[in-house]
């Protein structure tokens, strides 16, 4: 058994409805800061919650502060493109051998 966070971000401000994701204002930047953050392993799993304008991730971190403050130098955040809307700890009862 092992605990994650779920973090639920939302659209900001700054989102521009008229533009998809990939067309969004530094999307090149926080695509690199992003997979950054899954490639050291603090973000398990990510994306879109259908067209909810919602963003589930699957983060593995100390606390919630920790979360604040990575997510926070994120370029989507600085600029208010995105906003977190929850975090929540998550206990992993059932996990597939296949990841």
């Amino acid at each position: 058994m092992r605990t994650l966070f779920a973090v639920v971000r939302t659209k900001g401000d700054a989102w521009d409805a008229t533009k998809p994701m990939r067309s969004q204002e530094q999307w090149s930047e926080h695509a690199v800061f992003m997979d950054r953050l899954a490639a050291q392993g603090f973000i398990v799993l990510g994306g879109p919650l259908g067209e909810t304008g919602d963003f589930l991730l699957a983060v593995r971190a100390a606390d919630e502060n920790e979360i604040r403050a990575t997510l926070q130098q994120d370029p989507w955040s600085q600029s208010g493109v995105l906003a977190i809307k929850s975090i929540q700890p998550w206990t992993i009862l059932l996990e597939s051998p296949e990841r």
